[in-house]
C-alpha cells in the first residue's frame, strides 16, 4: 500500500508557511486581489503600458489568474500554475516598460499595503522584471544566452597530471 502520508504532511506545511507569511507581512489573498485591481486599473490608463494591457479582452479571469500567481509569489500558496515568460516574450516590451510597470507596482503597494508586505511585493516584482527583462533581452539578440560549461572544462576532467 503506497504512503499517501507525504502529500497530506506536505500540504499542511504549505498552509502553515502561508499563514506564517501573511502574519508576517500583513498580507492576504484579498488584499493581494486589491492590489492586482488597483494596478490594473492605472496601468490600462497608462499611456506606456495601456497599450499592452489593451490585448486583455477577458479581465476577470485575467485578474483572478493574477492574484493566484502574487499568492503564489508572496504567500507561497502554489495557486499559480503557468508560465509567465512565455506569455510575456510576444508582447514587444523593452526596458521602459518594465521600468514604467514596476514603478507603478511600487506605488500600488506601497499605497494599499503595509510596509513589511510592500516591501516583500515589490522586492519580488524588482527579482521578476529583471529576469523576464532579462530573457526578452536574450530573445532578442542583444545579450548572449548563458551556456553551462562543458564537464571537462567545469570538472577539469580532460587534463592530464
Amino acid at each position: 500500500m503506497a504512503d499517501t502520508s507525504f502529500p497530506a504532511a506536505s500540504a499542511a506545511h504549505r498552509v502553515a508557511a502561508s499563514a506564517a507569511l501573511a502574519v508576517r507581512t500583513g498580507l492576504s489573498d484579498a488584499l493581494l486581489e486589491r492590489v492586482v485591481r488597483e494596478f490594473y486599473g492605472a496601468a490600462r490608463q497608462d499611456p506606456l503600458l495601456g497599450p499592452v494591457f489593451a490585448r486583455i479582452t477577458a479581465w476577470e479571469p485575467h485578474i483572478a489568474r493574477i492574484a493566484d500567481f502574487w499568492s503564489s509569489v508572496a504567500l507561497q500558496t502554489g495557486r499559480y500554475h503557468g508560465t509567465p515568460m512565455e506569455a510575456h516574450l510576444p508582447l514587444g516590451l523593452t526596458p521602459a516598460h518594465f521600468a514604467r510597470w514596476l514603478a507603478l507596482w511600487e506605488e500600488t503597494v506601497v499605497a494599499l499595503c503595509p510596509p513589511e508586505g510592500a516591501a516583500l511585493l515589490a522586492d519580488r516584482a524588482r527579482r521578476i522584471a529583471g529576469s523576464l527583462g532579462h530573457a526578452i533581452a536574450i530573445r532578442a539578440g542583444e545579450l548572449p544566452a548563458l551556456r553551462p560549461a562543458s564537464p571537462t572544462k567545469a570538472s577539469g576532467a580532460g587534463a592530464r597530471a
